[in-house]
């Protein structure tokens, strides 16, 4: 079912932006509350750390063969359809269960759809622009968008209304995705014309596996690793340093509004700089970022440092996305892209357990090993460029 596939005005690229402009707002709730809720239900920053983590696991196994699956269909769409729909439905069982058990098993069915489509979506949005001459960032910075506007939203219900709010906002925002997902476009050409679309590329996964092409990828995965962490923890340690709730969403809206901005701009940097170069200076600029949160800055320093999300998290993604369609062809992007957001979960797992931990042990100062872990994994996109000359 496709809602305004036949009605002209609506081109697919605006479909294709209304979707990710609600593509992110159930996560914008949750980073605003999702940890101080889980807290108030009784949860250990131990407990947190897992049911954040356990979603990413699932996703290991399962990312890569929903991209195949993607990339063998007629269109991508229906599969991005499908997990939309599933990722909004599910969420309604948390109103039905309040221990550690039950809250774990529907946080984990709730994220793997929208986690599992996430890559397709990246990938089939950005073949679609590549071949009508129109700007993926420009289409990626509209999910910001909504991402920011839901923060704000958040703060301030959570503020005026209780927490008491949270868990509607975030099954609402769930179930508006799904439904907004009924008007995507087909994204694939028409067969008539696929033959003279397609780039050329690596047209199956192996023939990129080596080292030069998985280094920066690995490296930019670690960084991912530390801001997933940020999403997490940040709202609590936050509070527990004496921020209020609505400051609380306030921060997180200027990190978003940052990396809103770096998306709608980024096209400028892409034909100046190479990927790879901007995967290598959004990790540099993580570490100095993490390290700083280490030493629970005041507000003013904070609202400071949540301005560089638009160089540690925005760049980096936009620069990696670019990067693999770069060397690879349609005929596996979503395959491609989905391998990149395995990279992703298997280091934000790594990353959220040991913050779980650390934050035990450590409170903020935990940022100081995230800000070694981004460092790292810096020194891997350098590596890479010492190995092969960037292609774009």
């Amino acid at each position: 079912m496709n809602l305004l596939g036949k009605v002209p005005r609506f081109s697919p690229e605006l479909r294709a932006t209304a979707f990710y402009f609600t593509f992110y707002m159930s996560a914008a709730a949750g980073t605003v509350y999702a940890g101080i809720w889980l807290q108030q239900k009784g949860m250990s920053s131990e407990q947190i750390g897992i049911i954040n983590a356990l979603p990413v696991l699932v996703m290991l196994v399962l990312n890569l063969v929903v991209g195949r699956v993607a990339d063998k269909a007629s269109d991508w769409r229906q599969v991005i359809v499908i997990g939309a729909l599933a990722a909004g439905v599910i969420p309604i069982g948390l109103f039905f269960v309040h221990d550690f058990w039950g809250i774990l098993l529907f946080w984990t069915l709730a994220a793997i759809p929208i986690a599992s489509i996430s890559p397709v979506a990246d990938a089939a949005t950005m073949r679609m622009t590549r071949r009508n001459g129109a700007d993926y960032g420009v289409i990626r910075a509209w999910g910001s968008v909504g991402y920011t506007a839901v923060i704000f939203i958040t703060g301030y219900f959570v503020a005026w209304f209780g927490g008491g709010i949270f868990l509607p906002l975030f099954v609402g925002m769930a179930l508006l995705r799904g439904l907004i997902s009924l008007c995507l476009p087909n994204f694939r050409a028409p067969k008539n014309e696929q033959t003279l679309t397609v780039k050329p590329g690596a047209g199956r996964l192996l023939e990129v596996m080596k080292p030069w092409f998985l280094l920066p990828l690995v490296g930019w995965a670690m960084v991912f690793g530390t801001h997933l962490v940020l999403n997490a923890f940040s709202a609590l340690l936050w509070k527990e340093q004496g921020i209020s709730a609505d400051i609380i969403g306030l921060l997180i809206a200027v990190g978003a509004l940052a990396e809103s901005a770096m998306m709608f701009v980024f096209g400028r940097f892409t034909r100046r700089f190479s990927a790879r170069g901007l995967i290598l200076f959004s990790a540099v600029v993580s570490a100095i970022r993490w390290a700083a949160m280490g030493f629970s800055p005041g507000v003013d320093i904070l609202f400071g440092l949540q301005l560089l999300h638009s160089i540690t998290f925005a760049m980096g993604f936009m620069g990696c996305v670019h990067f693999i369609a770069n060397w690879t062809s349609e005929d596996i992007a979503a395959e491609a892209q989905s391998f990149f957001q395995v990279l992703q979960q298997a280091m934000s797992v790594i990353a959220l357990v040991a913050f779980g931990w650390l934050v035990g042990l450590m409170g903020a100062k935990a940022y100081l090993v995230a800000a070694a872990f981004a460092g790292l994994g810096g020194l891997l996109v350098w590596l890479s460029l010492r190995m092969k000359q960037p292609k774009g």
